[in-house]
Parts: structure tokens; C-alpha cells; sequence
């Protein structure tokens, strides 16, 4: 493939946003009949299929999955070029490509987070939500500058990536006002039978709370498990039992899920990463978000 035709890449990017031929004809008022000749000329010149069918439908092959992810990135550097130029400016913002950990709260993550939203230079920042190995997959290719997590990188993890610790928090009880009343009279000793939402068991404090429940000759009866944080209060805020979460944004979310704290479940602590791969840290929204959050959030 000498050369590679951009409108033939432009009506398969728009196929495999849109999900077929008859959505992506729309969308660029086009006939179907238009756009499956020019996927086909796609793929004479790449020499592979970039989709199969099946069932009614379309499916990305492998080869299309890796033009996708190219594609991907040449039109949004389009849409970025295009924005430059209307706004006047000089060059594109500087990118944090941020990988985090899905067992963090959303609203710590945002707290650590807000300090490169507000730096005078402009950062665009860019976050994605996976698991820990697959986080640190990205950041040894690159693709990422940081990942959150709520533990360091596990050992015989062959990456190439340093830990940098931002702080950690206590762990307290939250429940709605109703449960959170009975909850509150004889704890912890009340927790014994009683509704709770608790994280995954591959999800870090989950050890910690188990032991301290057993510590406590507690066996509260788990309703339901969550690697979701959100969902998990989003649960407790529909008096679905109480839940566990960092006392760092306490107020938060008791006033985002209408909540109250129960209390705290002993010495159970959070602790939260900055992992990068480098030693020492260089990039400027980078040291603002560690410094704040050693100083300030996790003080």
C-alpha cells in the first residue's frame, strides 16, 4: 500500500463509529451503494478485509481493529488541527493520557485530578478506565503518562514503571439517614446481619474489611458486590445497605448520594498511586497533581 486514500479511511471510520453501511450513509449523505464500493477499494489496497459478517450485521476483523485505532487517531488530530486554527493559537494544548484504576472512587479520582484542570498552560486531559495489568500494559507501550491506582505494581509484574505515593485515607461506613439510625446505635456490634454493599474481593480494601469484620466477630449480610464505585453508592443512596468508601470526600458524597456516616471501620486504610514510567517526575500537570494531592487532599 503506497498511498493511502483518506476518503476510503474516512467512510470505514464512519462505518465502524456507526455500526453499518445504512447509518454511515446517512450520516454522510451518501448511498449505501457508495460506501461499499469504497470499503471495498479500502481493502484492495490494504490487501486484507477490514470487516466480516456477521449475522444482518458487521463486525471489525482484526486488521480492522488496528485501522480503527490509526483512523482514530488521524481524525481527531483533523479535529484538533481545525480547532487551532479557528481559535488563533499557536499549537495544539499539551495531552495527560491518564489511566485509572476502576475500583477509585470517581470523586477522589476528580479530586486528584482538578489540579491540571486549572493550570494557566492549557492541558487537554484524557482518561481511560481499566483494570491495573491492562493500565500498565499501556503505559509501557506509552499511551498513557500516569496511572491512579489503589495499589502499588504487583511484584513479578515485568513493566518498566515507579511507584509514586499520593497519600491514603481512612475507610468509614456510609448508609442512608434511615439505616444509618439504626446502624449507629451499638456499633459496630450493629453491623452483625446487617444490609451491606461491599467492594469485589480482587478490589484492594476488600481484604482489609473483611478482616476487620472478622476481627470484630462481625458477619454482616452482603447484599450485593461492586468493582463499580459509583454503583455501589448509587445502591446505598436507594437504602440498599450500607457502603464503605474513603473519609477524604466524606462531604461529598454525603451530599451528592444523600448519605450519612455510620462510622469508621477501624484502622482500614486506602492508599492511592501515581505510577509513571519514569523515576522522577517531569511533566508539569503531573507534579501539580501529586503535590496536591500529598499537601492537601491526603494531608
Amino acid at each position: 500500500m503506497r498511498h493511502l486514500n483518506y476518503n476510503h479511511l474516512l467512510y470505514f471510520w464512519t462505518v465502524a463509529r456507526e455500526g453499518s453501511i445504512a447509518r454511515a450513509a446517512e450520516t454522510l449523505h451518501l448511498t449505501p451503494q457508495t460506501i461499499s464500493g469504497q470499503l471495498k477499494l479500502l481493502e484492495e489496497s490494504i490487501g486484507e478485509p477490514v470487516f466480516e459478517r456477521v449475522g444482518r450485521g458487521l463486525a471489525l476483523t482484526d486488521t480492522g481493529h488496528t485501522v480503527l485505532r490509526y483512523a482514530d487517531d488521524i481524525f481527531s488530530l483533523g479535529s484538533e488541527l481545525t480547532q487551532v486554527i479557528k481559535s488563533g493559537s499557536h499549537g495544539a494544548p499539551a495531552s495527560l493520557n491518564v489511566g485509572i484504576v476502576n475500583s477509585i472512587a470517581k470523586l477522589i479520582t476528580y479530586q486528584i485530578l482538578e489540579p491540571s484542570l486549572s493550570m494557566k498552560e492549557d492541558i487537554r486531559v484524557t482518561c481511560v478506565e481499566a483494570d491495573l495489568e491492562a493500565l500498565l500494559a499501556d503505559l509501557a507501550v506509552h499511551r498513557l503518562d500516569l496511572v491512579l491506582s489503589d495499589r502499588p505494581i504487583p511484584h513479578g509484574l515485568n513493566v518498566r514503571a515507579y511507584n509514586h505515593s499520593l497519600g491514603e485515607s481512612p475507610v468509614a461506613l456510609f448508609a442512608s439517614k434511615a439505616l444509618a439510625a439504626k446502624l449507629r446505635r451499638n456499633f459496630p456490634q450493629s453491623l452483625d446481619g446487617a444490609p451491606m454493599l461491599l467492594p469485589v474481593r480482587s478490589i484492594a480494601i476488600r481484604r482489609t474489611i473483611d478482616d476487620w469484620f472478622e476481627e470484630n466477630d462481625l458477619t454482616p449480610r452482603v447484599v450485593a458486590e461492586f468493582d463499580d464505585s459509583a454503583l455501589m453508592k448509587a445502591f446505598g443512596e436507594a437504602s440498599a445497605g450500607a457502603f464503605p468508601a474513603p473519609l477524604a470526600i466524606s462531604k461529598e458524597i454525603c451530599k451528592k448520594y444523600n448519605v450519612v456516616e455510620v462510622g469508621m471501620l477501624g484502622n482500614a486504610r486506602e492508599t492511592y498511586y501515581a505510577i509513571s514510567p519514569e523515576r522522577r517526575l517531569r511533566h508539569p500537570a503531573v507534579l501539580q497533581i501529586t503535590d496536591r494531592a500529598r499537601n492537601k487532599l491526603f494531608a
